[in-house]
This record gives structure tokens, sequence and C-alpha cells, in this order.
């Protein structure tokens, strides 16, 4: 059986590759793992409070290894704690594969193939090249609920931020907007679905405009509504 570790994002996508692997008896998937900012106690990108990830972790029924980055992280302090923290991985598990949630950005997929490979390593892709709306509305069919919890304000308003995904979230999508938002136009937390012994309970907090500096004048990614939710 291969060993694996999956990287957990607490989004959608990680969800339903994780129900993917885990139905795959080829695979036996040991740990979750993600990456966590240090000073924010948040889910890096997707803003999601730590209470919560380690919430999905106990009710999934899989141990959570996170991986702290300090808030301003160069890509060469990146590759650095992520090599170093792989690595106390492999030596105490000995793990083979590391699975993720990616669809479609070839670009992204060659940089995972090239840093997990120094490592000896292989990546694993559940729903590389599929359909982003049939996935979509495959995850939602399978039972699985999630809300938005950041989007790109540059691509979408405040009113997609903090909404559930269903059939009505789809097709409000302008058409310049990947229906599972694997460009990084917005980013979910799911909260129930055939992974969860029970569903994850919380409150909703305020909707927050969050605009950073850019160094480039490029203004694709610099500016996301967030939607705060809390423990209970």
């Amino acid at each position: 059986m291969k060993k694996a570790y999956f990287n957990w994002s607490t989004g959608k996508d990680s969800a339903l590759a994780l129900y993917k692997i885990l139905q795959d008896k080829s695979y036996s998937t040991e740990v979750l793992v993600t990456t966590v900012s240090k000073k924010l106690q948040r889910v890096s990108m997707h803003g999601v409070r730590e209470e919560l990830l380690e919430s999905q972790a106990k009710q999934i029924g899989l141990p959570l290894y996170k991986i702290y980055f300090p808030e301003d992280v160069s890509m060469e302090t990146y590759n650095i704690i992520m090599k170093e923290n792989l690595e106390k991985l492999i030596i105490s598990n000995k793990y083979e594969y590391a699975v993720f949630g990616d669809i479609f950005l070839e670009d992204l997929k060659a940089f995972r193939e090239k840093k997990l490979s120094e490592l000896n390593l292989k990546a694993v892709f559940p729903l590389w090249k599929n359909n982003t709306k049939e996935l979509l509305l495959e995850f939602i069919s399978l039972g699985f609920k999630a809300i938005t919890v950041s989007v790109n304000a540059n691509l979408l308003d405040e009113s997609f931020v903090g909404r559930i995904l269903d059939e009505n979230f789809i097709n409000n999508l302008p058409p310049n907007v990947d229906v599972c938002g694997e460009n990084g136009e917005f980013h979910t937390f799911v909260f129930d679905g055939p992974i969860f012994k029970t569903p994850i309970k919380f409150e909703v907090g305020e909707k927050v405009l969050k605009t950073y500096e850019s160094s480039d004048n490029d203004t694709w990614d610099n500016s996301f509504w967030y939607y705060d939710l809390k423990p209970i």
C-alpha cells in the first residue's frame, strides 16, 4: 500500500480530493498537512481560524500536522520551511506520496512535483483535468456543504463572500470566474459532508475588505473580501 500525506486547505477541492483518495484502497492516507500563519493563527490564503481547522481534522478522523509561517514570507523562506517540515514527516513516517486538490494549473503542478522530487516524493492529483463545473456539482450531490470565506474583490463583489455553495452560486458567477475558483477567485470552508463524522459548528462574524500593497502595480490579487467564521 502506498503511504501518503494529504495537503489540506480546509476548502472544497481538498475535501473532494480527500474523499476520492480515501476510496482508493491502493493508498494509505495517514495525515493532513496544512500551512498556518503563526501570527494570525489562521490557515494560509483561506483565513480560516486554526480552531476550525482542528475541528475538521477531528471530524475527519486523521491527525493534523501544521506548518507555521511568519506573516511576511519570501519564496526562499517558504521553500526552506516546507522542506524542513516535510523531511521530518518523511523520516518519522516514511511517506512516499503527497496528495493535492489541484485541478488544472500546470505551473503549480510542475512546481509541486519539482520540490517533492527533491525529497523523493511523488505527487498525486485525484481531481486533475476534470471539468470544474462537473466537480462542483459532484461535490454538492455528495452532500458536502461549504461556505465562501475569501473572494478576490477585483473579480467578485461583497455579495459572494459568506455564501453557501449551491447551484444558485454557480449560476451567479461571472463568466470570467472559474466555477471552482481554481485561479484563486474564491476560497471556501467545508463544514459538512461524507468525510466528516458530524458537521462542524460555527457562527458567522464580520465581512472585512483587505487590500495589500503590490510591488509591481499588479492589482489582480491584492484585494480580498474575508468572512470571519468563529468556532462554537
